[in-house]
């Protein structure tokens, strides 16, 4: 019998050709978004995963924003490629931010001194983790998505448009949106070269 989870993560995939055609209201995205990070576990609980939702002119501008500033360092003959990738963002229903509180890891830093080192680590593993369960959450409600990292070129223009915390530090930009065309088949390595077991 298939676990039910595993059948989900099977779900999840990366979408590019999004669209705005989307049955859910933008409540009920918001509140699957919230419980997904909710419930996405995070080192000593420390929760230090932060998201910021953006839906209608807030989405669109977020990928006007990353236009203005590749076009400064993209060669203009290549830019075309470019363009019509941040197009197919832009098109999707909605872009959700994804940070980390540098504030809370310092504070961690300082407490558990022994530790200090490890907690940008496992920082950027809680952004993971929070990522994929979002990510898998929205694929359970039929919604495409994929992840993209335009930071650090984006992050003081998105701080100073939506007047974030200077201790958050952008990790990810998940676009999401109704899913226009299927993804190809994905390919794995072989199992083998990826996992050992000793009975």
């Amino acid at each position: 019998m298939k676990n039910n989870y595993i059948e989900l993560m099977e779900k999840r995939r990366t979408v590019y050709s999004l669209g705005n055609n989307v049955e859910q209201t933008e409540e009920a995205l918001v509140n699957t978004i919230t419980e997904a990070m909710k419930h996405s576990p995070s080192a000593f609980n420390s929760q230090t995963s932060r998201a910021v939702i953006l839906f209608n002119e807030h989405h669109h501008k977020l990928w006007s924003i990353v236009e203005k500033e590749l076009r400064v360092i993209v060669p203009a003959e290549r830019f075309k490629a470019t363009e019509d990738k941040l197009a197919s963002f832009s098109a999707g229903f909605g872009t959700i931010l994804f940070f980390e509180d540098q504030d809370i890891i310092k504070q961690l830093q300082d407490q558990f001194a022994l530790y200090a080192e490890q907690f940008p680590t496992w920082s950027e593993q809680g952004t993971g983790i929070a990522q994929h369960s979002v990510w898998t959450a929205l694929a359970q409600d039929g919604i495409g998505a994929s992840l993209q990292h335009y930071n650090p070129i984006i992050d003081q223009a998105v701080k100073n448009e939506w007047e974030l915390p200077d201790t958050w530090k952008l990790t990810a930009q998940m676009p999401f949106g109704s899913i226009e065309g299927v993804p190809g088949k994905k390919e794995f390595i072989a199992d083998e070269e990826r996992i050992q077991v000793f009975r």
